[in-house]
């Protein structure tokens, strides 16, 4: 069906989400060279030459991905690693959070719905919860949706022929639940998140009071800027505790929306990220131009 002549606005979102999709695997390891790198503030040539694509082509398939230029992307990029941001303290990371990635719901628009979680019932890993799961588009590649009754309770990606792989990661993670195939339901979670409808995403946190602290003290790093292991770390009410926060981090099974890739290292680098690094190159520089406009 020609683009031009789907009337249903549901179906035509899911559409441009697609394209976004395929645009975003297209670019996939460009984003990983410039998340190796942007200090060096590469030009489009040496980007292009990187990914054996001509300047051109290059160009017109990442503005289209991301909206702006690969050079404005990496600028956005290095602007969200500058330390200055984050010197003035709490007046920045108390603010207002901003909008999100050119269309996903707004971070102060998430709703968390916090299931019990007491150490047994953790130690569970949901049993007795019925997850939906299923695949559905988003700006970042595929991405693989588990909704719980009362919102997402996780978000992962899997890039091309990595389906299966994605999700016995997700799986994992709770391996007690019992586990439905629903495309349709990851579809109208994709809506929600990406769609651009401005609703909120209800989300259902399920892990230790520890690993919950530190996922909603994620929650504090506005978009468009980071924030590093030992901050969060005292957010979530344990200054010294940094590396346990780092496996909680590590442990978020909302990516994106709870945003552990805003978390890089004390010396600004960005550091390993689940999802993959160009992923988070990805979502650092689309946060980071959305918040300059």
């Amino acid at each position: 069906m020609a683009r031009d002549m789907i009337d249903d606005p549901m179906t035509a979102t899911l559409v441009q989400l697609e394209d976004r999709a395929r645009d975003y695997h297209r670019m996939e390891r460009a984003l990983v060279w410039l998340a190796d790198h942007w200090q060096n503030h590469p030009s489009l040539d040496d980007a292009a030459e990187a990914v054996g694509l001509s300047p051109f082509h290059f160009q017109r398939i990442f503005t289209r991905w991301a909206g702006v230029s690969p050079k404005t992307f990496v600028g956005a990029i290095a602007h969200a690693e500058a330390r200055r941001s984050l010197e003035q303290g709490a007046s920045v990371l108390d603010a207002a959070f901003d909008a999100g990635l050119s269309g996903p719901s707004r971070l102060h628009d998430l709703f968390i719905a916090q299931e019990a979680v007491t150490p047994g019932e953790a130690r569970r890993r949901g049993e007795g919860l019925t997850l939906r799961w299923g695949l559905a588009p988003t700006p970042f590649g595929r991405g693989l949706f588990a909704v719980a009754p009362r919102g997402l309770a996780g978000l992962g990606f899997a890039g091309e022929g990595e389906e299966d792989a994605a999700f016995a990661d997700m799986h994992r993670r709770f391996p007690a639940a019992d586990w439905v195939r629903d495309d349709a339901a990851a579809g109208e979670m994709a809506l929600a998140a990406f769609g651009g409808e401005g609703g909120p995403v209800p989300l259902v946190l399920i892990g230790t009071p520890f690993h919950i602290q530190v996922w909603k003290a994620l929650l504090r790093i506005p978009s468009g800027r980071t924030a590093t292991y030992g901050e969060v770390a005292g957010w979530a009410g344990k200054p010294k505790a940094f590396q346990a926060a780092g496996a909680a981090i590590g442990a978020n099974p909302v990516s994106l929306l709870i945003p552990c890739h805003r978390v890089i290292a004390r010396d600004g680098r960005l550091t390993g990220y689940h999802w993959g690094l160009g992923r988070k190159a990805a979502m650092l520089g689309m946060e980071a131009v959305a918040r300059a406009g």
